[in-house]
């Protein structure tokens, strides 16, 4: 029987067998801070599950294992979340793993001040380099302005973040796409009262070819879905008006920039013009002023200010053939 925790980490496990033990060797390191391990193996094909249950069977007063058929990432998280005892929730993908000591560093944290959320560094690891990733804010938060000012620049991914498990509850991952941590993200950002910075980059985020990050296919479009998501949220909500020039600045950002960007590396010229139209029409309709945004600065700022049809030529003609 597991150990009640302070913090459940939670492993979404689908065909990794090729990383997964490091994976749960790292996490195996911090078992006196605290922690539970919960494995989702959502439905993998491989020798997965039998690798975790063997993890189970060695440490049963740490380990949990859930089995369920494939859902996808989403659903292994929402149900990891379910089966967790922890007070506070970590995600970490099974391709994945942290620097030693994360966890002793979040319980010092949330022991000076009862965070919602502590956020922490990526180290970003290519074949030949190191990309080393901030957190998108340079102090502690503790009120909902103080949050609504970092909005625009908080890094939105859902690992390099500890949560307070009552608050995933209420907002959990959208199933079935891609891109699903910026949506997660925004979504649940005004639900917050604090967020804890925890200085270093603790997250090792592996960058992999055939990762989602580097796969260019149609499933581009579930970012644009996402973003239109949370304009819906916001405003049934209640809070489309509140964070008007947060949600905009995100909403071109990520359409004009991210999504743009991405669509040129399929290499289908066809294809690239039909997402620049659709983007474009989409801002039109939602955020036709813009270009007013306060939090447009600097060569970003400029970019996004700046974005046409005929600086979409140009953005495929850079951006077809760059390598990742």
């Amino acid at each position: 029987m597991i150990n009640m925790a302070k913090i459940s980490v939670i492993v979404p496990c689908y065909n990794v067998s090729e990383y997964l033990s490091d994976t749960i060797d790292c996490l195996i390191k911090e078992k006196d801070n605290d922690i539970e391990i919960v494995l989702v193996n959502d439905g993998s094909k491989d020798n997965t599950i039998d690798i975790i249950k063997d993890y189970e069977k060695k440490y049963p007063k740490l380990i949990k294992v859930v089995d369920q058929h494939n859902m996808g990432l989403s659903m292994a998280r929402n149900n990891g979340v379910k089966e967790a005892t922890g007070d506070y929730i970590s995600f970490i993908d099974a391709e994945d793993t942290i620097k030693e000591g994360l966890y002793k560093s979040v319980l010092e944290k949330i022991s000076e001040y009862d965070y919602d959320m502590v956020v922490f560094g990526e180290d970003r690891i290519f074949k030949d380099r190191h990309v080393y990733v901030e957190a998108g804010l340079e102090h502690d938060c503790k009120n909902k302005d103080e949050i609504k000012s970092i909005m625009y620049n908080i890094y939105p991914a859902a690992c390099n973040k500890v949560y307070k498990k009552e608050l995933l509850e209420n907002v959990p991952f959208k199933r079935g796409v891609w891109y699903e941590d910026v949506e997660f993200i925004y979504r649940l950002l005004p639900n917050l009262n604090s967020i804890g910075l925890i200085d270093g980059h603790y997250y090792n985020y592996y960058q992999r070819d055939n990762s989602i990050t580097y796969t260019y296919n149609s499933k581009l479009y579930d970012l644009i879905d996402n973003l239109n998501s949370l304009v819906k949220y916001y405003k049934e909500k209640k809070l489309f008006d509140e964070y008007y020039a947060e949600l905009e600045y995100v909403y071109i950002r990520y359409s004009f920039a991210t999504f743009i960007k991405r669509l040129a590396k399929m290499k289908n010229k066809e294809e690239y013009n039909k997402g620049v139209r659709e983007v474009m029409e989409n801002v039109k309709k939602y955020f036709p002023n813009y270009k007013k945004n306060k939090y447009l600065s600097g060569k970003k700022g400029m970019y996004l200010k700046g974005f046409n049809k005929t600086f979409a030529k140009l953005v495929y003609m850079i951006e077809k053939d760059k390598m990742n």
